[in-house]
């Protein structure tokens, strides 16, 4: 029978958490050239919202509505709101409603406050993905103007290095976003953030969702190599091709939330027959907010397709070993509650899973994470829990920390 004893529980390196960008950053950081055309903040009465598509609002103003802090960017229309600076609130109010950057909880947008609330909650080290210019910059590959789109790239970027984690002794780590629509650019702005010691990058689950080439087509080539040579992990979150798993128009959100691993594993079974982690070994992947309890089963149909069925399926003269070889050898999965995929270590991969507290999401689990963690992970050995808590991590962002 497993041992229910609680587990030493060490300094979590979060994989998996979000910064809600404070409004200074594009009118900071971009070119002076560029700023009166930058990302920008507004503070109006929202009496009315819907959203018609992803980032794509219907909004009615009202100067006697509650107020709304509001990002604007060419035609592009983005509320704050209430589910995206969820810590801090009751479950039970951590809604669509519009939210001020006075409302939310300073570590949401002000990196000391940040390291502030990560040391409460047994936190060492965290990686934070995009808000406004969504998972992995949909936003500006979306933007007419490509200049100013490339420019508020890279000021988000320098931004991320030089004021979110440049002061925090490490404990904030850089996760900067590329010019989608431009690879051989995407390689350079990878190259440019390693020379600064960047060791991660936000890329799209599934890029044909977002008008993009697939990874068949060769035409990531460049960007894979240059981070595989670079040793530059490719991060992808849920919903990072701006779409996710859903039944029907009319299903609640509910069903989406439930579904919203459906990406990663599409995108995992991509990765495992296309070729790519054959032609680039260095390459890492990680997928963030998938949980994985389903990576086993992906694993074992996986392998008995190239077994049984490579002859007519594409993959005999491109994926020499059986699939699964190449997810322990170069992915990452990444979870913050799955029993069920704790339950099934031994196939998940003990030196492939790390853990995140998804801060400030709903699904957070600050301030509690330690205490998560000490619960879910009980009858699990120290050692096993130290490689979930904080060592794959280490390993995967290539963190000088002990």
């Amino acid at each position: 029978m497993p041992s229910t004893e609680t587990p030493t529980i060490p300094m979590i390196v979060s994989v998996d958490d979000h910064v809600v960008e404070p409004a200074h950053v594009w009118k900071t950081w971009l070119p002076e050239r560029f700023r009166d055309r930058g990302p920008r903040v507004e503070r109006r009465g929202l009496a009315g919202l819907k959203m018609v598509g992803p980032a794509v609002y219907e909004h009615e103003f009202d100067d006697d509505a509650p107020l709304c802090d509001i990002w604007f960017y060419e035609d592009l229309i983005v509320p704050l709101k209430r589910h995206i600076a969820a810590v801090g609130f009751d479950r039970d109010d951590m809604t669509l409603s519009p939210i001020t950057y006075d409302e939310m909880r300073d570590g949401c947008y002000d990196p000391k406050a940040r390291v502030e609330d990560m040391l409460m909650n047994h936190v060492d080290a965290s990686l934070s993905f995009p808000t406004f210019p969504r998972f992995c910059g949909q936003t500006f590959l979306e933007g007419k103007d490509k200049d100013l789109a490339l420019a508020c790239v890279l000021a988000y970027n320098d931004w991320m290095v030089e004021e979110w984690c440049g002061d925090s002794d490490g404990r904030l780590v850089p996760l900067p976003i590329v010019p989608l629509w431009d690879v051989e650019a995407c390689s350079a702005e990878v190259r440019r953030n390693a020379a600064r010691g960047v060791r991660a990058v936000c890329f799209s689950e599934i890029p044909p969702h977002l008008g993009l080439p697939s990874i068949h087509t060769g035409a990531w080539d460049p960007f894979f190599a240059t981070c595989a040579d670079t040793g530059t992990v490719v991060c992808m979150h849920i919903g990072s091709s701006s779409k996710m798993p859903a039944t029907s128009a009319d299903a609640p959100p509910a069903v989406q939330a439930t579904l919203s691993f459906g990406n990663a594993m599409s995108s995992m079974s991509d990765f495992l027959f296309s070729g790519v982690l054959v032609r680039y070994p260095g390459l890492r992947l990680a997928y963030s907010e998938g949980q994985i309890g389903w990576i086993p089963y992906i694993l074992e149909r996986a392998n008995d397709v190239w077994q049984e069925h490579r002859a007519w399926g594409g993959v005999r003269d491109r994926v020499p070993e059986p699939p699964a070889t190449y997810y322990y050898r170069q992915i990452y999965g990444c979870f913050f509650r799955d029993q069920h995929g704790l339950r099934s270590l031994d196939e998940v991969g003990v030196d492939n899973i790390t853990f995140e507290t998804d801060y400030p999401h709903t699904d957070s689990t600050w301030p509690n994470t330690k205490e998560v963690a000490e619960k879910m992970f009980a009858g699990l050995d120290d050692e096993t829990v130290y490689k979930i808590c904080r060592s794959n991590a280490i390993r995967m962002l290539s963190l000088d920390i002990e």
